[in-house]
């Protein structure tokens, strides 16, 4: 098959779409809209919001699984449980075949950055990846749910074209993150290194309990043109190549055989 054909249409080919905003999230089922240019689509999405829960998985409690339907268009299976959880049960439960392709978005709210580490939207990409799949996360900067995700939707096409014609190293996920509006361009970019200047804003319930609220901001602690962070505010999307392999490699190669 050539390059070309593979990045069309094939009803042979199997797309599992996931988010951590919920099944009831506008960007699902603009995710979905793109994804079934390609081929088959299963949604199974959590039942609920699940933002920022990173890679959790459900081990207490079971699982339980409702066929959801929107506007009877959109057929799909909510769980109760995490990004993760979804992937996991769409994998060896609740797909007719192992898919070829998993699509984890599109979030409400950018992905870049330190984000990538607290987001369980990358989390269910990263899960796809772990169990052998190519997978694609999907952000967009902007939190409203009106927001227009037409330049979203256009680099998620462009990425899984890539994906289709290229291909993708084992243990490879590619993180996507575009601002609302139309697409000015797409690209590669390097996660920036960066972290949030919390405050716990302190506050009392009506029974006279205390309780915390977290607030803060976003602080980039480097410099780059080929940042994430800084290409999306100068209105660029940006496809970033992330990995689950968390060891320092580079200070492991320079540490002897046994610490005494």
């Amino acid at each position: 098959m050539s390059s070309i054909s593979k990045s069309k249409y094939n009803s042979d080919r199997l797309i599992l779409v996931c988010n951590d905003d919920g099944i009831f999230s506008p960007g699902i089922r603009a995710l979905a809209e793109v994804a079934k240019e390609f081929g088959e689509v299963a949604v199974i999405a959590p039942d609920r919001q699940q933002s920022a829960v990173g890679h959790a998985i459900t081990v207490s409690d079971p699982l339980r699984v409702t066929p959801f339907q929107i506007n009877s268009r959109m057929e799909g299976q909510a769980v109760n449980g995490t990004p993760a959880d979804c992937v996991k049960l769409g994998h060896g439960n609740l797909m007719k075949r192992k898919p070829d392709l998993v699509l984890s978005g599109i979030n409400h709210g950018s992905n870049a950055g330190i984000n990538i580490l607290y987001s369980g939207t990358v989390s269910a990409a990263t899960e796809g990846t772990i169990l052998g799949y190519p997978s694609i996360a999907v952000s967009c900067t902007e939190f409203s749910d009106s927001a227009d995700l037409s330049g979203s939707q256009e680099a998620t096409r462009r990425a899984i074209r890539y994906v289709l014609e290229q291909g993708l190293p084992a243990g490879i996920t590619l993180n996507v993150n575009a601002p609302a509006g139309p697409l000015k361009g797409l690209r590669w970019a390097k996660q920036a290194n960066s972290r949030y200047v919390e405050e716990f804003e302190g506050r009392v319930d009506p029974r006279n309990k205390p309780y915390f609220w977290i607030t803060g901001r976003l602080e980039i602690l480097d410099k780059g043109d080929d940042l994430d962070l800084n290409l999306l505010k100068k209105g660029y999307a940006t496809i970033t190549p992330i990995q689950y392999d968390l060891t320092a490699h580079i200070f492991y190669r320079n540490q002897g055989k046994e610490l005494e």
